[in-house]
């Protein structure tokens, strides 16, 4: 079978390449890594570490973040060092991006370099020796990188093929990246990520951007335009991305704890071009209010007073707080009727097993309520037209309350009295307030 060679997504020459003028004067001096504290292991368990990537990212400038935020740089020499390409090291240095300080890494190759296909650099980083979290996140990210490569191609994963610069890049931008999320063992989140258009070349001929492979790898990531014709986002970062995170946010709910950035080689028009990483405790998102009720409702056209009646009396006995029915006017001019029901969340079920039963609907609306209440009790007081049972509502220890009479107990009395019922009722009034509520 025909072999094909394919160029995978590390550095490329059109993409964040390019040298920055760093004539605004900030001072590049000292060692890379003297800004900030060095991150312990595990630093990031029960965090997330959020990838805010406003102006792309690629494999060079995810591992600048990372070490930039505190990963020690030590943390890839090793991972890098421990796969044995002959001719290849790594490199940290300051960079600015802008006004913005920021590390740079590259990757430095010498000699002769070994076209590499995906068959072989999953053997690469399985016999390293690397620990199996580190291999797995790794091999991972390879095989988002390499699947991608075989649909835009058409062929088998055991036929793609990376070579030249590219291979090694990639292998150390992704074998980087991993020991840089295995060290920390966050979360990832990463925000929507710009892409960019126009053409770009490439060893087979000229592909339109974003790259095939870069939006293969990207799926299920929330993507924008980015308004500009370059290459933003690089198949390796959009590997490395499209494999770890979890979700897609602008801004995630979270303390930051402290952020890093990377910045890329090429010199953007409109932007700094730059990757933050973020590492931040998680925090609970902004919720709306928890929710204690529904309201329940449909709209019928074909059902008489009658049955509108028991509806509403068995909705009350089925659990509803509260049921009635409104009446409204629907299409062509027909005269219809709302039938609603109030249930807490215990009782929702039963309330809409009922409103399907007894009434014509073929569908039932749901709508969340939280509801304030008053605090109620019912109580027998004693009139001269014997007990009489009283609902009361208001606020404890407070002299204003509200009293309602229960109507049957009032009838009841006020028909073996031979008395009025608002006679009743009245009386029962004057005994529930002296009867308070507490």
């Amino acid at each position: 079978m025909k072999k094909w060679v394919l160029r995978p997504g590390g550095k490329h020459d059109h993409d964040h390449d390019g040298s920055h003028d760093h004539s605004h004067g900030f001072e590049l001096s000292g060692p890379p890594e003297a800004h900030r504290a060095p991150l312990e292991r595990g630093a990031g368990r029960g965090k997330l570490v959020f990838f805010d990537a406003a102006s792309g990212a690629a494999g060079d400038m995810c591992i600048a973040a990372l070490v930039d935020l505190g990963v020690p740089f030590e943390v890839v020499e090793q991972a890098t060092a421990a796969l044995g390409l002959s001719g290849v090291h790594v490199s940290l240095s300051r960079a600015f991006a802008g006004a913005i300080g920021a590390s740079h890494f590259d990757v430095h190759i010498s000699g002769n370099v070994e076209e590499r296909s995906y068959v072989a650099i999953r053997k690469l980083i399985e016999c390293a020796p690397l620990n199996a979290e580190l291999k797995r996140i790794a091999q991972r990210i390879f095989l988002r990188l390499a699947e991608a490569e075989s649909q835009v191609h058409r062929i088998s994963l055991d036929d793609v093929q990376f070579h030249e610069v590219g291979a090694a890049d990639a292998i150390c931008d992704i074998v980087g990246v991993a020991a840089c999320l295995e060290y920390l063992g966050a979360e990832l989140v990463c925000s929507p990520l710009p892409l960019g258009r126009g053409f770009v070349k490439c060893r087979h001929g000229v592909i339109p951007l974003p790259a095939p492979a870069t939006v293969l790898c990207l799926e299920g990531i929330e993507t924008f335009d980015a308004g500009l014709d370059a290459e933003l986002v690089t198949p390796t970062g959009a590997a490395i991305l499209g494999a770890m995170a979890v979700r897609c946010e602008r801004w995630p709910a979270c303390v930051p704890v402290r952020s890093g950035w990377g910045k890329g080689t090429r010199d953007l028009p409109d932007r700094p071009n730059v990757l933050r990483v973020v590492l931040a405790d998680p925090a609970e998102p902004i919720r709306a209010q928890n929710f204690t009720h529904q309201l329940l409702e449909c709209n019928v056209d074909d059902m008489t007073g009658e049955q509108l009646s028991h509806a509403v009396s068995q909705l009350l006995r089925g659990g509803a707080l509260d049921a009635w029915v409104v009446p409204i006017t629907m299409k062509k001019g027909r005269p219809a009727w709302t039938v609603c029901a109030l249930a807490d969340r215990a009782s929702v079920g039963t309330v809409v097993a009922c409103l399907m039963a007894e009434t014509t609907t073929i569908g039932v609306r749901h709508t969340q309520l939280c509801r304030t209440e008053l605090a109620r009790r019912t109580v027998s007081v004693n009139t001269e037209y014997g007990p009489i049972l009283v609902k009361l509502s208001g606020q404890p220890g407070t002299p204003e309350f509200h009293a309602k009479p229960e109507f049957e107990c009032c009838v009841q009395a006020a028909e073996a009295a031979g008395v009025s019922l608002r006679v009743v009722i009245a009386a029962a009034l004057i005994a529930a307030g002296r009867s308070g509520f507490e």
